[in-house]
């Protein structure tokens, strides 16, 4: 009898123990099968527990059955401490990557690029265009205030670069960012800037920094464009370039100046004024800027589009002159 009864508890060892490996390989299959078709964004709601996972997982597809669920977590406690967030799952991966990566807490960054030469106006349409983004509602003069400055505008203010930011951010953070970027740029350069410039303030050195930004076809022209421009403040000479024209037109501008534009008296018409028009026109790179703070030396006072994106030089207006039949007017 005692002998029965020792094989029948070596037979049920034996039978537990293989019911043991095969919920076991079961377990491992359930955790390593490949569950991501192809690379995507999976948002986990703030508060949201292990025991509510599974059912967002099989909604979308990455989990065919909680059959498992219960087990894995007391299997593998470690993979149950969510953090809320967006998350970028890889390609072919696995449930237990899937709950590695929710569990890390490191969300996936969106990104917005804003380019040089731009303006609130296109950073406020870019920013509308971006994924996960809160948008700004206040207008202009408010969010002038919530960044504590007293500038009328915007542009100028705000470093052009790409920006990466976390699911459903407020555009503010992004912007106040962009203007905290500029502040230290701009500090830097101002105190590096060479003696004997025609500029009073830092802002001064952003308004012309955005005039040479819209001039510039080609990044090595722009200590000599500056040149230009700083030749005629120093000898009280206007300005005369057209982006700030056009700027100054606002909606109006339909792609063409017309004689009557330059002739139009605006606060940013420099072919009626005389110095630099009252804000920047434009967000200057950081090269721009660098420009305005270290222009060439040299006599020029025009220059004239080749055609290439390069620029001809001239040191009087009969020079000018010749060099505008040439490659304006092909003569």
């Amino acid at each position: 009898m005692i002998k029965k009864i020792g094989v029948v508890a070596a037979l049920l060892i034996v039978i537990l123990i293989g019911v043991i490996g095969w919920a076991k390989q079961q377990v491992d299959s359930y955790l390593n099968t490949p569950r991501v078709a192809e690379t995507q964004l999976f948002t986990l709601a703030d508060g949201s527990y292990f025991s509510q996972l599974a059912p967002q997982l099989m909604e979308q597809g990455l989990l065919d059955s909680d059959r498992w669920w219960k087990v894995v977590a007391k299997l593998h406690p470690e993979l149950t401490h969510l953090k809320s967030g967006t998350y970028q799952l890889p390609e072919a991966a696995s449930l237990q990557q899937i709950l590695t990566i929710l569990n890390s807490g490191r969300g996936y960054q969106f990104k917005v690029t804003f380019v040089e030469g731009s303006t609130y106006k296109d950073w406020l349409k870019t920013l509308s265009k971006a994924e996960r983004i809160k948008p700004i509602l206040e207008d202009e003069q408010a969010i002038l205030a919530k960044l504590g400055s007293t500038s009328s505008k915007l542009e100028g203010l705000l470093f052009p670069e790409t920006y990466h930011y976390s699911a459903d951010m407020s555009a503010f953070t992004i912007i106040k960012k962009a203007y905290l970027h500029q502040q230290v740029i701009v500090e830097k350069l101002w105190a590096e800037r060479d003696k004997n410039l025609p500029y009073k303030t830092p802002y001064e050195a952003l308004i012309m920094a955005s005039i040479i930004e819209k001039e510039s076809g080609l990044a090595n022209d722009r200590d000599k464009i500056a040149s230009v421009f700083v030749n005629r403040l120093k000898i009280g000479m206007r300005l005369q370039t057209d982006p700030t024209v056009i700027y100054g037109m606002g909606e109006r501008y339909d792609g063409r100046i017309r004689s009557k534009d330059l002739r139009e008296k605006t606060p940013y018409n420099t072919y009626t004024i005389t110095g630099l028009p009252p804000t920047p026109i434009a967000m200057p790179s950081e090269e721009a800027l660098y420009a305005a703070l270290h222009p060439a030396d040299t006599k020029y006072l025009y220059f004239v589009s080749k055609g290439d994106g390069t620029s001809y030089f001239s040191k009087n207006l009969r020079e000018h002159n010749n060099a505008v039949n040439k490659y304006i007017r092909g003569k």
